[in-house]
């Protein structure tokens, strides 16, 4: 972006003049939720757009984590929950889905918790996603060596 003295475009890491934060501020503390939970998805996401959508890589990690994710009234494990839920509903999300059960893993929920969630989304997602979900489960359970899952 050109931020000349000829640019009628705002700069956009120069202080907002109403003291708001600065688009590099908002995704410095996205950058902060994001690596702590999951480091090695923030490198991944980064890296994985720098040469297609830079821009689509800001905006996760600035406003996905940096906005929403970082908001107090619900905690990493309780976001990752509701995002496993999800990601299982919509279904196609398959390799988002296996970066957040790893994050899930992360945060505290345990292989019980996340095999339970996703047979619960089952009956409103249906059969064919709540498997192909708990197939990606089971990769990053074995990754993780936490394969069997005990079951209650």
């Amino acid at each position: 972006m050109n931020t000349g003295p000829d640019s009628t475009a705002p700069d956009s890491t120069a202080p907002d003049p109403t003291g708001a934060e600065t688009r590099q501020d908002r995704f410095d503390r996205g950058l902060a939720v994001l690596n702590g939970v999951n480091a090695d998805a923030a490198r991944r996401v980064l890296d994985s757009l720098a040469d297609v959508s830079p821009e689509l890589a800001h905006q996760i990690v600035a406003w996905g984590f940096g906005e929403i994710y970082g908001r107090p009234a619900l905690g990493p494990r309780d976001r990752q929950l509701l995002t496993l839920g999800i990601l299982t509903a919509l279904g196609g999300c398959e390799p988002q889905l296996e970066v957040h059960l790893g994050t899930a893993l992360n945060v505290g929920l345990t292989p019980q918790e996340i095999t339970e969630a996703l047979l619960h989304a089952a009956g409103y997602a249906g059969f064919p996603r709540a498997l192909n979900a708990t197939l990606v489960a089971k990769k990053v359970f074995a990754e993780r060596g936490l394969l069997p899952v005990e079951q209650e």
